[in-house]
């Protein structure tokens, strides 16, 4: 019981500020003593939110300090000089991206970059590489007949001086009867 209360003493009397962020919120810590080690101490580093609790609203250096990552907590100096740093790598990235498309542009490809939805990829290509219907343009009706006379005329023959393999659901075979790409796992 005094452990606990000792404790519960020590959250009021023995916190130190240490530092706050530009939206307000409050860092403290403490020295605790670690149980059944006696004279050894730890740091206990929180923080106190200004409004909501809201982990999103934590800058990256301190929550590295919170975490012990860092032994010093961030001084108002070098946040400023961070947070000019950030601001400086966005115009680039702006810069970047104009320059890109004005690259595009003066190349003529008609394709334009957009973050976030992302255009469908352009199928012209792959559609010339079928020969067009040789009956007048009207598509036939799909059959399985159709389907299968299709097959047959664009299907390679494989000959094979082997026997056919019997289809496992274990590999099997030595290294001479190996193919890579036969075996597939059960389904």
């Amino acid at each position: 019981m005094s452990r606990l209360w000792a404790r519960f003493a020590g959250l009021f009397s023995s916190k130190s500020f240490i530092g706050v962020d530009k939206t307000g919120n409050k860092y403290f810590s403490r020295m605790e003593q670690i149980d059944g080690l006696g004279e050894y101490l730890k740091e206990k580093r929180w923080v106190v939110f200004r409004r909501e609790e809201d982990p999103t609203s934590i800058p990256v250096e301190w929550i590295c300090w919170l975490n012990g990552q860092r032994k010093r907590a961030p001084t108002p100096e070098e946040m400023v000089e961070l947070e000019a740093r950030r601001e400086r790598v966005k115009l680039n990235v702006a810069l970047l991206k104009k320059e890109e498309e004005e690259k595009k542009a003066r190349e003529g490809t008609g394709r334009k970059i957009s973050i976030g939805k992302v255009d469908g990829p352009d199928l012209t290509s792959f559609v010339r590489q079928f020969p067009p219907d040789s009956k007048g343009g009207e598509p036939e009706e799909a059959s399985e007949e159709t389907d299968k006379s299709r097959a047959k005329e664009h299907e390679p023959e494989i000959v094979s001086a082997e026997p056919p393999e019997p289809k496992t659901t274990e590999p099997s075979g030595s290294g001479s009867s190996f193919r890579p790409g036969t075996w597939q796992p059960p389904s």
